[in-house]
């Protein structure tokens, strides 16, 4: 192992060790070493870090700037051992902010996603995406939460789900409602789960019996998203399986409005059920819904009118 592949192998380990999974950035940066030693050079240079930062011909700004940024974070670590190391500047590449707009499923659109899963191939595939939607709909959990989800996950006598060292490492309990228990204990149970599963942790198998990966999730969403007839509302707003999180918070928040909660409380109980760090995060979340926007300014007139 070369000096520059051993001082990646201790940045990971250091990162890690923080709470960060790294799973693309690890490739990456294999990618930018292999770069840099093929090149014949000892030391991270800043043009070299640029050279291998824009190799994609095509590749959108943002994701240039990802690049550099990741190489970035080595070579800031690197160059505490050994001050040869260049540090390119934070504005080489700058990052422009381009946030998709939440695609916010109605009713309507939610059954008509859980009913296209019907026309999955194999009945076991049916269920498991029938119930995976509807899991992530009733519950706002992330997508990768779910696929981790171990069947010691589910507290049945509580109704509490586990979530288990999710992002920034941190794990939290879930309460759920009793329907979302018996549709997670009917879909293990089911007949038609491969035998092979019974030595998989998982609760949600692909029909190998393995775990059931983000990539086939991702692919097939975007299927049932087609045989639902939905269709992107504009450029920066289309249907994606992260979005069923958008849905669950502003359904959360409307549920407080129209019964007359403090919409204040709830959000910082929301903001924790999510698993978000910061309540700026969960603001997010809120801001694309206008129907949220007008019970709120609704609810502001009130308390201005009732102040004069």
């Amino acid at each position: 192992m070369s000096p520059l592949q051993q001082a990646l192998v201790d940045y990971l380990a250091v990162r890690r060790s923080l709470g960060f999974k790294l799973g693309r950035a690890e490739g990456l940066l294999l990618q930018f070493v292999r770069y840099v030693e093929d090149r014949g050079e000892d030391h991270l240079r800043t043009s070299t870090m640029l050279a291998w930062a824009t190799l994609p011909v095509h590749g959108h700004r943002n994701w240039l700037a990802k690049r550099l940024s990741i190489v970035r974070g080595f070579a800031s670590h690197l160059h505490t051992i050994d001050p040869a190391t260049e540090v390119p500047p934070v504005d080489l590449l700058p990052w422009q902010r381009c946030r998709a707009t939440p695609y916010l499923y109605s009713e309507d659109e939610l059954a008509a996603l859980i009913s296209a899963a019907s026309s999955l191939r194999k009945g076991y595939r049916v269920l498991t995406f029938q119930t995976l939607i509807g899991l992530l709909a009733a519950t706002g959990m992330r997508v990768g939460e779910a696929l981790t989800l171990d069947r010691r996950d589910i507290d049945v006598g509580q109704g509490v789900l586990t979530i288990r060292m999710s992002k920034f490492g941190k794990s939290r309990e879930l309460p759920v409602h009793q329907s979302s228990v018996k549709a997670l204990l009917r879909y293990l149970r089911h007949h038609d789960r491969p035998h092979v599963a019974a030595s998989v942790p998982a609760v949600f198998v692909s029909n190998t019996g393995t775990r059931l990966s983000y990539a086939n999730v991702q692919w097939t969403f975007q299927v049932l998203v087609q045989r639902a007839g939905l269709r992107q509302r504009s450029g920066a707003c289309r249907p994606r399986i992260h979005d069923l999180r958008h849905r669950f918070a502003v359904q959360t928040m409307l549920d407080a409005y129209r019964h007359g909660e403090n919409a204040e409380a709830r959000l910082a109980v929301l903001s924790t059920y999510l698993g978000q760090v910061n309540p700026k995060a969960t603001y997010w979340y809120l801001s694309a819904a206008p129907e949220l926007m007008q019970l709120a300014a609704h609810r502001l007139q009130r308390h201005l009118g009732g102040g004069l």
